[in-house]
């Protein structure tokens, strides 16, 4: 039997649910050209809690949602075939993971997790808008 290091953690378990994440883990690149399609029917949602918004501000056009445990039926589209983007602060930050599990969930098909976060984005020199 082989141990597994004890610093892996495991996100369902951390998580406290077992669901499989199947989503997909992209890139700022990857959603800038997301944005600059008209035809991609892009929704975008920001994880952070308010102090992290104050301090980095957001994506423009990204929806803030008051956290990864968000109201799905209130925060996100009714077409469960929209594409849906979420993000939070940066590569260590997991809430824009469960907020895409929670989306998978609800039986969305295109979900996806900026996984450099709005710190990646704004580190590649994109723009944010401030948030107050």
């Amino acid at each position: 039997m082989v141990a597994r290091p004890a610093l892996a953690l495991d996100l369902q378990s951390l998580f406290g649910h077992s669901e499989p994440q199947n989503f997909t883990l992209i890139h700022v690149q990857d959603l800038d050209r997301l944005i600059k399609n008209a035809n991609a029917h892009l929704h975008i949602f920001d994880v952070n809690p308010v102090d992290v918004r104050e301090s980095t501000g957001s994506i423009p056009g990204a929806i803030l949602l008051p956290s990864w445990k968000y109201d799905v039926a209130q925060e996100l589209p009714p077409d469960k075939n929209s594409k849906l983007v979420f993000y939070c602060r940066n590569t260590q930050c997991m809430a824009s993971h469960e907020a895409a599990s929670r989306a998978l969930s609800a039986g969305y098909n295109d979900v996806s997790v900026m996984a450099d976060g709005i710190e990646g984005w704004k580190n590649a020199g994109m723009r944010t808008n401030p948030v107050n």
